[in-house]
């Protein structure tokens, strides 16, 4: 598939009525390909290995904006702490804890979101309901001042039945009205990540202000890294 600018384009008008943010997710695609994005006018990309995101931040344009959105070990936040702008996939305290700790030894502030568990899928990462509300909990009880709490993430089941979807966007919706609540302090906490290529349009329409489109920019996902 080659890159075109229409498309992408296309996307933005869409997310302008909801105040919504694209990533371009490039986990897995060329160098080529991001500069062609790039050069579309899109800035922000997310990435789901570690390695491949460091790879890609030396080699391609420094007024890029990247973002981590895949399962993240603990073990890992250095490499990507010097330059990442958010991490979308935090899911444990331990977690957060390392990201504050490896942002204060770059000097730098990380945005995150923490990834809540919606869909009916084994396979997806996430926190439950409980584990939510102890990661806020410690957020607001902790001095985490290289870190800001954005909002929430959510993948939804990989299914064709729409109601499904729409039924887990919602209830991420009123998760994320509820967290916000708790910490009306946290100005900056305005960030509901949801909604890829299939489903983004629902995501959007169940209150949705950042989604995350990889096949429908790039074409299907190619394995063979760089």
């Amino acid at each position: 598939m080659e890159i075109d600018c229409t498309i992408i384009h296309s996307i933005l008008e869409e997310l302008k009525p909801y105040n919504a943010t694209l990533v371009a997710v490039s986990k897995t695609k060329p160098n080529r390909d991001i500069e062609k994005v790039y050069a579309c006018g899109q800035r922000i990309f997310g990435e789901n290995y570690v390695q491949e995101l460091v790879l890609k931040h030396e080699q391609l344009p420094t007024d890029i904006e990247w973002h981590f959105i895949g399962h993240l070990q603990s073990n890992k936040v250095k490499y990507i702490a010097p330059f990442v702008s958010m991490i979308h996939s935090v899911d444990s305290e331990n977690l957060l804890e390392t990201i504050n700790a490896q942002a204060a030894k770059n000097n730098r502030i990380i945005d995150c979101l923490l990834q809540v568990y919606i869909a009916t899928e084994e396979t997806k990462f996430g926190v439950d309901d409980s584990e939510l509300q102890k990661i806020v909990e410690s957020y607001l009880a902790h001095n985490y001042s290289h870190i800001r709490l954005r909002g929430l993430m959510g993948m939804a089941t990989n299914t064709d039945d729409m109601n499904i979807v729409q039924n887990e966007y919602k209830r991420l919706k009123s998760i994320f009205d509820t967290i916000a609540l708790l910490i009306e302090k946290e100005k900056h906490f305005d960030t509901l990540s949801m909604g890829m290529t299939g489903d983004y349009k629902i995501a959007l329409e169940c209150g949705s202000n950042m989604i995350r489109i990889g096949s429908k920019i790039f074409g299907e996902r190619n394995y063979n890294k760089l």
